[in-house]
C-alpha cells in the first residue's frame, strides 16, 4: 500500500511538471499547446536512448531531454508564428501525433511499437520501496525548482510582458514588446519542462513505447491546469495531484458500481472527470487558485 501512495505521488509530480509547462505556455502567454504528448514523448525517447544505447549518465540524459524539447519547441513555435491560436493549437496536436507515428515506425532509433525497455534508473531498482522513495524525493525536488523558477519569472518583468501578449498582442507590440520573441522564448521554456517530465517517467517506469504517449495526456493536464488555475504555478501543481487523486479515486469507485463491465467502468471515470470539472467551474470559474494581479506573485 506504501509502495502504491508512493507511485502515485511519483505520477503526479510528473503531471505537475507537465502542468508547469502547459501554465506557462498556456496560462501565462495565451499559446494553445495541444501537443504536450509529444514533447513529453520527445524528452523520454530523448534521454532514454542516450542513457541505454549510449551509456550517458542519467543526469545528463535529462539535460539532453531538456534542449531536445527546447529545440523542438523553439521550431514548432518559429513555424507558426504567422497563425492564430486555434491553429497554432492545430499544428501543435499534429505535431504530437507525427512525433508518435515516428516512433511507431523508426524501429532503428526508438524501438518501434515495441517501444524502449531496461531504460537506466541511476539507481539499483532492487532496492524495492527505497527506489520509489528516492524517485519520489527527486521528482519533488526538480518540481520545486521548476516551480519555484516559473513562480519568480512570471512575478518579474518577462511574466508581465508575456501577459501583455496574451491579453493582446497588438497592444503589446504597440508598447515596444518583442511579441515573437517573447512567444518562442515562453514556448521553448514550456517544452523543455515538459521533455523533462517525459525524461523522468521513462527513467523510473524503465520502460517507454509510442502507445503511452496518446492525446489524453494532454487533455488530462488541460484539465488538472484549469481545474487548479490555468495562470498560476501553484494552482497547477496542486490540480495535477488533485486530477491523480481523483482519477486513482473514480478507478476503485467504478469497479464497485453492480453490473457494469470493465468497458462501461472505463466510461464511468472519464464522465465523473468531466462532471466534476463542470461543478469546480460552476463554483469556481477561475480554478481553485485563480491568478493573482500583475505585483504579487504567482
Amino acid at each position: 500500500m506504501v509502495s502504491y501512495l508512493i507511485f502515485l505521488l511519483v505520477v503526479g509530480g510528473i503531471y505537475a511538471l507537465l502542468a508547469q509547462s502547459l501554465c506557462l505556455a498556456w496560462g501565462v502567454t495565451g499559446l494553445v499547446n495541444l501537443g504536450l504528448a509529444g514533447f513529453f514523448a520527445i524528452g523520454a525517447y530523448a534521454s532514454a536512448t542516450l542513457t541505454k544505447w549510449g551509456g550517458v549518465p542519467v543526469p545528463l540524459g535529462l539535460v539532453a531531454a531538456l534542449v531536445a524539447g527546447a529545440v523542438a519547441g523553439f521550431v514548432v513555435c518559429v513555424s507558426t508564428l504567422r497563425l492564430r491560436d486555434d491553429y497554432l493549437a492545430i499544428v501543435t496536436l499534429g505535431f504530437a501525433e507525427a512525433v508518435r507515428v515516428i516512433a511507431s515506425n523508426e524501429i532503428w532509433l526508438t524501438g518501434g511499437t515495441d517501444g524502449i525497455s531496461g531504460i537506466p534508473a541511476g539507481m539499483p531498482r532492487d532496492w524495492g520501496q527505497r527506489f520509489h522513495i528516492i524517485s519520489l524525493v527527486i521528482v519533488t525536488i526538480l518540481l520545486g525548482l521548476v516551480w519555484l523558477a516559473l513562480r519568480r519569472l512570471v512575478a518579474s518583468p518577462w511574466g508581465r510582458a508575456l501577459r501583455a501578449v496574451r491579453e493582446d498582442q497588438i497592444v503589446a507590440a504597440v508598447a515596444g514588446k518583442r511579441v515573437t520573441r517573447l512567444k518562442a522564448e515562453a514556448f521553448a521554456i514550456a517544452c523543455a519542462i515538459a521533455a523533462l517530465a517525459g525524461a523522468l517517467y521513462g527513467h523510473y517506469t524503465s520502460y517507454i513505447a509510442p502507445e503511452i504517449f496518446q492525446p489524453l495526456i494532454t487533455i488530462y493536464v488541460f484539465l488538472a491546469v484549469t481545474a487548479g488555475g490555468n495562470g498560476r504555478p501553484t494552482g497547477a501543481a496542486i490540480g495535477a495531484y488533485i486530477l491523480i487523486a481523483f482519477l486513482e479515486a473514480t478507478r476503485f469507485a467504478a469497479e464497485i458500481v453492480p453490473g457494469v463491465s470493465a468497458v462501461q467502468a472505463a466510461a464511468l471515470r472519464e464522465a465523473s472527470v468531466g462532471i466534476a470539472l463542470i461543478l469546480l467551474l460552476r463554483f469556481r470559474q477561475r480554478g481553485l487558485f485563480p491568478e493573482l494581479n500583475q505585483k504579487a506573485p504567482a
